[in-house]
């Protein structure tokens, strides 16, 4: 999915947000996945689990598959998969956007639009934005060319989160953001886990442990499931303590 085709998956004004049944518990399940680039095989071992009231944090180095794997839920990347919500394959689903939102690695708001017409288009409000970042009290007009990176991807994430849906997928969410910055969206997301699921990947990994409720590992194209920081040691994703 290019960037003009996921901003129109996003502002997409006919979903039905209110239909949703967001007080349920509900579950995000991936298994049976196979993903081969040249012959080469990225992600074959699989199952990774998020529910609603929780964030899950995937750990794994870089190039072991964490984006793709993200990708693949969304559906813009194709390859032998079962996604499911609530046991329900989320396959060709033409409500995707009320299930899941994603926020790729790269800036995918276009530099022309303004902030305004932004929150409008994706439904949330402004003035809660600009309360909780003061630093965007003056920029309502602005256009999003006009922001610094780290400005951009804290606008995006926002939305992202803020926006309706049952989940949210966020990669690198914390890349291009100042300790201060990180520090405001870390509170945001533990705030926002009471509304929907959130799963989470970042190189910052310290970032990702800090607030998840639970944790996967990705290596050799396999998730782990990690229960506290000697199991991530163990394999080799963290130096020992010594």
């Amino acid at each position: 999915m290019d960037s003009d085709a996921y901003i129109r998956h996003c502002f997409d004004d006919s979903a039905n947000y209110s239909d949703i049944p967001f007080q349920m518990k509900h579950i995000l399940e991936a298994d049976s996945i196979q993903l081969e680039f040249s012959g080469k095989k990225i992600l074959s071992d699989i199952y990774l689990k998020c529910e609603t009231g929780n964030i899950t944090g995937l750990l794994g180095r870089n190039g072991s598959g964490k984006s793709s794997l993200l990708k693949i839920l969304f559906r813009s990347l194709n390859c032998e998969n079962s996604v499911r919500i609530d046991g329900k394959s989320i396959n060709n689903s033409p409500q995707l956007s009320e299930l899941l939102r994603y926020l790729p690695q790269h800036h995918f708001i276009p530099k022309f639009l303004s902030l305004k017409t932004i929150f409008n288009h994706f439904s949330v409000d402004y003035s809660i934005f600009e309360n909780r970042f003061t630093e965007f009290s003056t920029k309502y007009k602005s256009n999003m060319g006009s922001l610094s990176g780290g400005e951009k991807r804290l606008v995006e994430i926002y939305l992202i989160v803020k926006s309706a849906s049952l989940f949210a997928m966020l990669d690198e969410p914390f890349t291009q953001l100042s300790p201060i910055q990180i520090e405001g969206v870390k509170e945001l997301l533990i705030e926002e886990k009471l509304n929907k699921g959130l799963l989470l990947t970042d190189h910052l990994y310290q970032h990702i442990t800090d607030i998840s409720n639970s944790l996967y590992l990705l290596k050799d194209g396999k998730t782990f499931p990690i229960k506290n920081i000697a199991e991530i040691e163990s394999l080799g994703y963290m130096p020992k303590k010594t």
